[in-house]
């Protein structure tokens, strides 16, 4: 017998989305929701990420809109030194829990059922005591369409021999005797994570063998800085972004003017990136991740044997006494699957990206829409979705959908005064509160101002080209 649950929405997953859209929908209305999510604690995919993991961009609008996550903190030491603070993994999995705990739970609106399942129609099923429920609900909210795959959960594509030394990077921590090597298979955030971390405990860059089938174009993590003693380089790099887009050439061009102005960045100058995954990094950590000479651009992992590792374009030797990290699990892997569909759709609401880079604020800005506006037409045309990149030239198509959002969004008084105070939101009241007197500033937004209609013409060109490309 099922037991019979009623409520105003039905949230599923508490990871960082989930968590975020409930933040903002118990501000601006006095629902009452139910969250289901098949973790023991909420925060998603941190309940199950690598010891040494941080944020890339920082804590200061990670999170949820009503609760502050950064120490307010600038790092003294390290390969971040001079930026704001990067949340830890179990730092992150604290706040998730305290904002559970002494938020949600206190509002006395908010039922949370962890480790459970759900199986559809308004039902979920206990993974411990197999009790199920059925919920009748106004909306459901699907809070899983941006979940990741990990390393410590997903099963690799590829075949890999028992007597080869393979594991996810969560268990380098572990390792007790020093191997024959290291083998880092990915070329991702989480590739450049391990390779971070191995060469911060004094492996020698000569034994690691670093697999990337595709190099990527990188963030510099200084353009994410939301304070003003970082105006000239945050908001300025939009300005060099406008810039670049709008006198570029071509495509090729494009990226080559990005990457002059400082907008993106890459491990080897002697390689054309192919993909942009929208990774943050900083340049201390460049010049570190460029003391591995040993990289292996041979396509993608087919299999891992006892004395070999075979990839789609070639063979490299190995051995049963080398380590063989998986950083394999990809954005493309998580969301390749998956058709993006309007975020409003009747009775279901699917928070998906609407602006580039920040999942945060896209889900609480998909709340408060939800909150403030009526009907579906609205709300989807103020939510347009942002497509998530995965090979370089995604990043047109990202950029323009982005900049569509921000000109409908600048066109709302009552939502335009909502971003400015949204904690989640970065750059805004930063670029709001610049004096007309501070001349300096004052140019960097003329920059932004006078390029923005170049760059968006730009862009659309560029998105036809693309569209002519797929269909040869």
């Amino acid at each position: 017998m099922s037991e019979l649950l009623q409520t105003d929405y039905l949230v599923i997953g508490s990871g960082l989305v989930g968590m975020a859209f409930v933040d903002t929908l118990l501000t601006e209305t006095d629902a009452h929701i139910i969250i289901v999510d098949r973790y023991a604690k909420p925060g998603g995919h941190w309940n199950v990420a690598y010891p040494f993991v941080t944020l890339h961009q920082p804590s200061s609008y990670f999170g949820v809109s009503s609760k502050e996550l950064s120490q307010g903190e600038i790092d003294q030491i390290g390969l971040n030194k001079g930026m704001g603070d990067l949340a830890s993994g179990a730092e992150v999995c604290a706040y998730f829990d305290d904002v559970m705990r002494q938020r949600f739970l206190a509002s006395g609106r908010v039922q949370y059922f962890p480790m459970c399942d759900y199986v559809g129609d308004g039902e979920f099923k206990s993974k411990l005591t197999d009790k199920t429920y059925t919920v009748r609900y106004r909306k459901l909210v699907d809070a899983t369409f941006l979940a990741i795959d990990v390393p410590s959960t997903h099963t690799p594509n590829f075949r890999v021999v028992s007597a080869a030394q393979f594991m996810p990077l969560n268990n380098l921590p572990k390792i007790s005797k020093k191997p024959a090597g290291y083998v880092v298979i990915g070329g991702g955030k989480t590739g450049i994570d391990a390779c971070l971390w191995l060469l911060e405990i004094g492996v020698d860059p000569q034994d690691i063998t670093w697999i990337r089938s595709r190099d990527a174009w990188l963030l510099d993590r200084a353009n994410t800085q939301p304070t003003a003693g970082f105006f000239s380089s945050s908001v300025g790099s939009i300005a060099a972004q406008y810039e670049s887009i709008g006198s570029a050439e071509s495509i090729e061009n494009m990226f080559d003017r990005l990457e002059e102005s400082g907008y993106f960045l890459r491990l080897d100058k002697t390689v054309r990136p192919t993909m942009f995954h929208a990774a943050t990094i900083s340049k201390a950590e460049v010049v570190q991740l460029q003391r591995i000479k040993n990289v292996v651009r041979m396509g993608h992992v087919k299999a891992i044997e006892a004395n070999r590792i075979v990839l789609t374009e070639g063979i490299i030797a190995t051995t049963v006494d080398h380590i063989h990290v998986d950083c394999s699990a990809s954005l493309e892997r998580s969301f390749g699957h998956k058709e993006p569909s309007p975020i409003f759709e009747k009775d279901r609401i699917m928070p998906q990206m609407v602006r580039a880079y920040q999942p945060a604020f896209s889900a609480s800005m998909v709340a408060y829409v939800e909150a403030n506006y009526d009907t579906e037409a609205e709300k989807n045309r103020l939510c347009g979705l942002v497509p998530t990149p995965n090979q370089d030239v995604d990043f047109i198509p990202m950029t323009l959908a982005m900049m569509m959002n921000q000109f409908n969004w600048s066109q709302d008084n009552a939502l335009r005064k909502w971003i400015k105070n949204n904690r989640l939101d970065g750059f805004t009241k930063l670029i709001a509160n610049v004096d007309k007197a501070d001349h300096e500033k004052m140019a960097v937004l003329s920059r932004i101002q006078q390029n923005a209609s170049s760059t968006m013409g730009r862009l659309q060109q560029f998105n036809v080209e693309l569209a002519e490309r797929s269909k040869k």
